[in-house]
This record gives structure tokens, C-alpha cells and sequence, in this order.
């Protein structure tokens, strides 16, 4: 059987840009901290990255601090802070503010006060993406990144969070993104490294492949590759709205990111979905999740107003570049067969 994959929110294929400088960067052998010629060779080559990454975000190289990924990040950002947040936070944010910001039903979170707010700009569910003002104390732009235009400094966010795999980096190597002059209470002390922000030996390799994945996925997006994954989410959606009139589409008619398809056929569970496709190839998730063998409802969905059966019964689809027709229209098929099974048992 060919596997299909069809969750790029949660992480998306290695970009052969990265994987290059990656490989290259293995071979350079000193610590970037020492002062011999290996070491400047080494300290090159990471602040070479940091450049070609902050003219890929659109920042100030001093503005970035490497870190193993976004929820580092969001620590290393909410340390110390007493910040406010939504439900529908990833939960790196979510475990470190007071969750009193109110969700509409369309996904927009109402914000008084952006200076003690953590908002993020895309929803990793959902894909609706915020209107958000400026002076936001932190966002989450991980999902955002190269899938939508996006700079920091028109941002106008105190800080950002960014994990490199989502948009065809490495794992484990992520970034915080900070405003002139913000202050940082460091959360890992020791050698001083990034500028006293976050000591330890730098991860060169991950860092030298975060830089070339973000420079490759600009490209794309210049070169509009995400209008054509648009265009197969949509296909998606309105070939299984054919078989399925009552199907919901979360976010359907506002600003989604353009890949992410979260579905809704209540009854029918997100878990159950997720093992029924998985069988017949293809790798989903469900948007909700699974906790001591009890399924909960998505926090995400309950918040914007949706029931607990409906919360429960999310499906998310999420595209990549290495989507085609062919994908899409296979899940279809699976998804319609697996469906009208649930509809037969449930009305027998």
C-alpha cells in the first residue's frame, strides 16, 4: 500500500535545501564560542544562518534567538511574564498564561489588551488566521510561516515564536523572535550563548537547515505554490460536500491558512476517522485529542461555540508541497466509503 500523508501542521517534509546545508555544515568542526580559526569558521557559519533567516522573516539578525524549537521559545518568551491567552493556543502558550481572552465563532479572539496578550496569528486546527493589532506582547506564527506572506516587522508583535519543521527545516531547532531592546529572563544559564538569551552550544546544523528550509519556502510562495495547494484543499472540501451535505468546514468563507481543512461530521469520532484512513493509507489527525484512553473535545472548537459532540467529531487535513490531485482525490474516495459506513451503522 502507498501511503498518503495529509498532516503538514504537524510536520512537513525535510526540504532538500535544508538537508544540503545540513550536510555540509556537519563537516565544520569547531565550537562557534572558541576563538581559534575552526571556531570563527563555526561562529560563521551560524551567524551566516542568522542572517539569511531573519531576511527570510523579516527582522533584525540580532532579533533571533535559536532555541530547540517553538515551546522553548514561548518558555523563554513567557518567562517571568504574567501574559493572557485563548483556548485556542497551542498548549506551549496555553500552560504558561491565564486563558481569559474570549473566542468568537469565527475563530477571531477579542483582544483588549494586546500589551499583556499572547495571540497567535494561524490556528494549527482550524488554519483561521487573526487579525491582529500591533504591539501583541507574544503571537505563535509557527503555521504561518511560508504559507502565508509574512514579515515580523509589519507584524508589529513584541515577540514571535517559530518552530523550523513546520515549513521544511529540521526538527528540533526553532527560534524566538524579539522587538528592539525587549528584555529576556534567560531560561538555561551557563556560557552566555545568543547574547546571554539562551546558553549552550548552539545547534549549527539545525540552524543552517532552518535558514535554507525558510529561504526555499519564500521561493514557493513567491513562485505561488500555495494557491495551487488552495486550490486542492478546496477541491477537497466541495468533493466531499457532494456525498456529505451536512459536513462542516471549519473557518469555510474567513481567512484560513491555505492548506488546512478541518472537518466536521458530528457523531461520527475524530479518533475513529483518524484509525479507518490511517488503515487505508492515508496519515490525518484528528482535532481533538485522546488522554487516558478518554477522548475530549477540541478545546479549540468549544471555545468558538461548537457542541461537544461536534468538538469531538473533527477531522484536519492539512496539505504540503508535495500534495497532488491524485492525493486528494484518493483521500476522498476513502473518506467517502469510511463515511457512508458510519451513516449505515448509525441509522441501522
Amino acid at each position: 500500500m502507498q501511503r498518503v500523508y495529509l498532516d503538514h501542521n504537524s510536520t512537513t517534509d525535510l526540504r532538500p535545501e535544508a538537508s544540503r546545508a545540513m550536510l555540509d555544515a556537519m563537516n565544520v568542526l569547531g565550537n562557534p564560542s572558541s576563538v581559534h580559526f575552526e571556531g570563527r569558521m563555526a561562529k560563521s557559519l551560524l551567524e551566516n544562518a542568522r542572517d539569511s533567516l531573519a531576511g527570510s522573516l523579516g527582522c533584525k539578525p540580532q532579533s533571533i534567538v535559536f532555541t530547540s524549537g517553538s515551546t522553548e521559545a514561548a518558555s523563554l518568551a513567557l518567562n517571568a511574564h504574567k501574559i493572557r491567552c485563548s483556548e485556542v493556543e497551542h498548549d506551549a502558550v496555553k500552560n504558561l498564561c491565564e486563558i481569559t481572552l474570549s473566542t468568537f465563532r469565527s475563530g477571531q479572539v477579542l483582544i483588549d489588551d494586546p500589551l499583556t496578550s499572547a495571540v497567535q496569528l494561524a490556528n494549527s486546527e482550524t488554519g483561521i488566521i487573526q487579525d491582529l493589532p500591533r504591539d501583541i506582547f507574544l503571537s505563535d506564527v509557527t503555521q504561518a510561516i511560508g504559507k502565508i506572506p509574512f514579515s515580523f516587522e509589519w507584524l508589529g508583535a513584541k515577540r514571535a515564536i517559530v518552530s523550523a519543521h513546520k515549513f521544511g527545516g529540521p526538527k528540533g531547532v526553532g527560534a524566538l523572535l524579539l522587538e528592539d531592546n525587549i528584555p529576556l529572563s534567560p531560561l538555561v544559564v551557563g556560557g552566555g550563548q545568543e547574547m546571554g538569551r539562551r546558553s549552550g552550544t548552539e545547534n549549527i546544523v539545525g540552524a543552517v537547515g532552518m535558514a535554507a528550509a525558510a529561504a526555499a519556502a519564500l521561493v514557493d510562495l513567491e513562485k505561488g505554490v500555495w494557491s495551487r495547494i488552495e486550490e486542492l484543499r478546496n477541491i477537497l472540501e466541495n468533493s466531499i460536500e457532494e456525498s456529505f451535505n451536512e459536513t462542516i468546514f471549519v473557518g469555510r468563507g474567513t481567512k484560513r491558512l491555505p492548506n488546512t481543512s478541518l472537518i466536521i461530521n458530528a457523531g461520527w469520532q475524530g479518533e475513529t476517522q483518524v484509525m479507518q484512513l490511517d488503515l487505508a493509507g492515508y496519515a490525518v489527525s484528528a482535532g481533538s485529542a485522546c488522554s487516558s484512553g478518554k477522548v475530549k473535545g477540541s478545546a479549540v472548537l468549544q471555545s468558538m461555540g461548537y457542541d461537544d459532540e461536534q468538538s469531538k467529531s473533527a477531522l484536519r487535513v492539512s496539505l504540503g508541497v508535495s500534495t497532488t490531485i491524485e492525493d486528494i482525490n484518493g483521500f476522498v474516495g476513502a473518506y467517502c466509503k469510511a463515511g457512508k459506513k458510519f451513516i449505515s451503522r448509525r441509522s441501522a
